[in-house]
């Protein structure tokens, strides 16, 4: 680790910011995500809760390996695994919380989950079935148990003492009229941690943090291997008195940290944690981080499901494909933070299906919790929302041989894998099909989101359309049938002619779409009736095309 002195580490900060400021006048480089993006689905991991190996109750690297089939085989020709590309790995470097969001030690991987060589042989078996893997990086704050803090918690003159953040006295009150100031064990001082006391926040201010930033990265992309970040908490990295969030600082540290990744790994991928507005999301683009988790979509997706009303569904991907090329955002539904799909829509099943079929038909590059794929609840407190896997009804429910962790849930014995995959038309078979269909179609893996309007409430229509492929989306989110719902397109949605389709799920094709002379639709009725909380999915066949 590089030290420098207290002083001179202020001193060159101050030219760090300078140089910020410089750099933010020139022409930045836009970031492109790497290929095996296009058409993936990446899939989120609690490690602590997915499969135990040894029957210690927690979950570890070995049965996170055991395990890897069910995501993705790498045959292409099967269809009984999920077939995702990509895993998200909550944070597994050394940390004295069950969590792991605080980190004692960056370059170690937590002993609870393994050792080093356990992850190297994971991280083996993932590559040779073609998934890549992200592991989250907390940048924002340490643990106040890391050997960095405590030396500056105890000697006022130690070198790390300017990696954090202190006070004589509590710093402005946040926003929201609280304090994100904590009073020192060691003398009569105050530090500054926004999430809480254990959390101590790192200085970026200081340009030796971010030089280790860039190590730690390095660290994780060459000797462990891995394919990119998810970074927690950015939009907290910087303060400015009482402001705790999206300070403008912050873009200048992510997009140097990014061009740093992208220097040592070119086909790595970094997705960004801004849990805000989309208002609030579109300043950390173009120049930083590749891509950026869509949360204003998210809750879009969850009330259109929860309510039976797809009204105004569409408008923050519609913004954000304005705004943003869409391979460069990430929907999703919930994640460890957010009560889980199937109980924020009151744990109907058919609500938690409509909202996975909705999800996997938006652009981006989404990510699914794990869990979602078969309807798993959870609410507050976060343990409840990261509970053990379900894979079957036996005891310890295939997680562990053991005593779990954390207590299962109530339905864990009737909600698994097990029940599911003997069932074509569970939510686990469609997050299967719709993974594929996804990976294979151009379409539903990078084409624009282009809106239809329908005189129901309950039914919402879009197609996604690349330069040759379109795709027609309809979803009936409510909970009854209905009967007779025309479909209309705005003038030069089509060329004009008629247009053929085929059932992409299987069941009866739509009928032909006729469009006017000029490239409208109107009145046109996909099928006579839309079933209760189900989506339909047509190909235009454009090359069967008939023009008059």
């Amino acid at each position: 680790m590089h030290r420098v002195p207290a002083a001179a580490a202020r001193a060159a900060a101050v030219l760090l910011l300078c140089a910020a400021a410089a750099h933010a006048q020139s022409p930045a480089t836009v970031p492109q995500p790497p290929e095996w993006t296009r058409g993936a689905t990446c899939y989120e991991v609690f490690v602590r809760s997915f499969q135990d190996s040894d029957g210690d109750g927690i979950g570890d690297f070995n049965g996170l390996t055991s395990r890897l089939d069910y995501l993705n085989d790498g045959k292409p020709e099967t269809t009984a695994d999920l077939g995702v590309r990509c895993l998200w790995l909550m944070p597994i470097a050394e940390s004295p919380s069950y969590h792991g969001y605080d980190v004692t030690n960056y370059y170690r991987v937590e002993p609870d989950y393994g050792t080093e060589a356990d992850f190297k042989r994971f991280m083996t078996a993932a590559h040779e079935r073609g998934i890549r893997v992200l592991v989250d990086l907390v940048l924002n704050h340490a643990s106040s148990d890391h050997p960095f803090f405590q030396e500056a918690l105890r000697d006022t003159a130690s070198l790390y003492r300017d990696w954090f953040l202190w006070s004589p006295t509590p710093g402005p009150k946040n926003q929201w009229g609280g304090t994100n100031w904590h009073r020192s064990p060691v003398r009569n001082e105050y530090y500054y941690g926004f999430f809480w006391s254990g959390m101590p926040d790192l200085n970026f201010h200081n340009p030796a943090v971010l030089a280790e930033a860039k190590k730690v990265a390095t660290f994780w992309l060459k000797d462990m291997n891995v394919d990119g970040f998810r970074l927690d908490a950015v939009r907290h990295l910087f303060e400015d008195g009482g402001k705790t969030e999206n300070v403008p600082a912050t873009h200048g540290v992510l997009r140097e940290f990014a061009a740093h990744v992208r220097a040592v790994k070119p086909d790595a991928y970094t997705v960004g944690e801004v849990f805000d507005s989309l208002s609030a999301v579109l300043p950390y683009y173009p120049d930083q981080l590749d891509s950026y988790f869509a949360f204003e979509l998210a809750d879009s997706l969850i009330a259109a499901a929860r309510t039976g009303n797809a009204r105004g569904m569409l408008a923050p991907v519609l913004r954000l494909q304005e705004k943003v090329p869409h391979a460069r955002w990430s929907p999703f539904l919930r994640n460890h933070d957010q009560p889980r799909t199937r109980t924020e829509v009151g744990g109907d099943p058919g609500r938690a299906r409509i909202a996975s079929f909705l999800l996997m038909t938006m652009p981006g590059l989404p990510f699914v919790y794990y869990g979602e794929e078969i309807g798993m609840v959870g609410s507050k407190p976060d343990e409840r929302l990261r509970t053990p896997m379900q894979w079957t009804a036996a005891p310890g429910g295939g997680f562990t041989t053991g005593q779990p962790w954390q207590q299962r849930q109530s339905d864990s014995a009737s909600t698994t894998v097990e029940a599911q995959e003997r069932d074509s038309a569970s939510l686990l078979n469609l997050h299967r099909r719709l993974i594929r269909l996804r990976a294979a179609n151009p379409a539903l893996a990078s084409g624009e989101i282009v809106p239809l309007t329908t005189p129901n409430d309950a039914v919402a229509a879009y197609l996604r359309r690349t330069k040759d492929r379109t795709v027609l989306v309809i979803a009936n989110v409510g909970a009854a049938p209905v009967d007779g719902v025309s479909v209309a397109a705005a003038p030069g949605t089509f060329p004009a002619g008629q247009w053929f389709t085929r059932n992409l799920l299987g069941g009866p094709a739509a009928p032909p779409l006729v469009t006017t002379d000029d490239g409208a639709v109107a009145g046109y009725v996909p099928l006579p009736t839309l079933a209760p909380l189900t989506g339909y999915l047509f190909e235009i066949e454009t090359a069967r095309v008939r023009k008059d």
